[in-house]
């Protein structure tokens, strides 16, 4: 079976420090033997800032690039460890442009095929480094790109690993003033299309979540997604 896996800021860095413990007990629970898995992780600027001894996130884009070139080091170092004498591990730093233009996104499609073919575990993230457009917003978020991963290595399963209860749900119409109601499992998404609101920590790190339409389509993964808290 292959697994995509993403895991937000809130659980890989929380207050900007990675907590490697909580990783680690993530990677104990896969059956490595018999799945293959890919992790799209979140909490490269969060331990960028760590490494940098920055007390606030950066609110300009260049501080974000900085804080996310030191961060990524500072991720693959983590998860070298973590799976180290079990898998070998490749880093992947991916832009909207891999997905939108035909030749890239074959080439994509390639390489993660020739890595799961060799038994290698790839570690993806946007490429906050030096694509702009990605810290601006061109995915989205995280979410949207395990999504759009998932569907490039036709995954049997996408697992969004997060701390939060469930999502927000409009309650009544566009103009109601009803406070939005929690639900924990979400059967149909038409008629919520680009309403639906993931209900997510307001802290500095992590970002409030919505389903909207992008330009890579409706956050809609065509295969089977859970969000769920991970158990250590």
């Amino acid at each position: 079976m292959r697994v995509v896996i993403k895991v937000g800021t809130s659980l890989i860095a929380p207050g900007g420090q990675i907590d490697a413990n909580l990783l680690r007990a993530m990677v104990d629970q896969f059956d490595l033997s018999k799945n293959e898995y890919l992790i799209v992780t979140s909490g490269a600027i969060a331990a960028g800032m760590s490494g940098l001894g920055l007390p606030k996130r950066p609110t300009g884009v260049p501080g974000m690039q900085a804080c996310a070139a030191v961060g990524q080091s500072k991720l693959m170092h983590t998860y070298e460890r973590l799976f180290f004498g079990k898998k070998v591990v490749a880093q992947l730093l991916l832009s909207s442009d891999d997905f939108t233009s035909p030749v890239r996104y074959r080439n994509l499609q390639n390489a993660l095929a020739e890595l799961l073919a060799l038994g290698v575990v790839p570690i993806v993230n946007e490429n906050d480094s030096v694509s702009v457009r990605e810290l601006e917003g061109a995915f989205g978020d995280n979410d949207e790109l395990s999504s759009l991963l998932a569907t490039a290595v036709k995954a049997d399963w996408l697992l969004l690993l997060t701390n939060v209860d469930g999502f927000l749900m409009p309650n009544g119409g566009k103009r109601s003033h009803k406070k939005p109601r929690l639900v924990r499992v979400v059967r149909k998404l038409p008629g919520y299309r680009g309403r639906m609101i993931c209900w997510a920590d307001t802290h500095d790190l992590g970002r409030l979540r919505r389903l909207r339409q992008t330009k890579h389509g409706w956050w809609d993964p065509p295969l089977p997604a859970e969000l769920t808290e991970p158990k250590g």
